[in-house]
C-alpha cells in the first residue's frame, strides 16, 4: 500500500502531531502510515482522509499484489 498522507498533510499545513490528535492516534502511527509500514483500519483510513480534506481513494493506493 502506498499513501499520500505526507503530501496532503503538507498542503494542509498540518504536522504529524496535529493529524494524529485530530484522528485519535499517536504520532508514531502517522509516521508508520506515511512510510507504508502500517495498514490502517477502514475507520482510521476514513478519519485520516477526512482530516486531510480528501477521500480514502486519493490518500491510499493499493497495488494488485497488496490485495492478493
Amino acid at each position: 500500500m502506498k499513501t499520500r498522507i505526507k503530501e496532503f498533510r503538507a498542503k494542509a499545513g498540518m504536522t504529524q502531531e496535529e493529524l494524529a490528535r485530530q484522528v485519535g492516534v499517536r504520532r508514531e502511527t502517522i509516521v508508520f502510515l506515511e512510510k507504508g509500514k502500517y495498514n490502517p483500519s477502514l475507520k482510521l483510513a476514513y478519519r485520516v482522509a477526512k482530516a486531510l480534506g480528501s477521500t480514502i481513494e486519493e490518500v491510499f493506493t493499493f497495488d494488485e499484489e497488496d490485495l492478493a
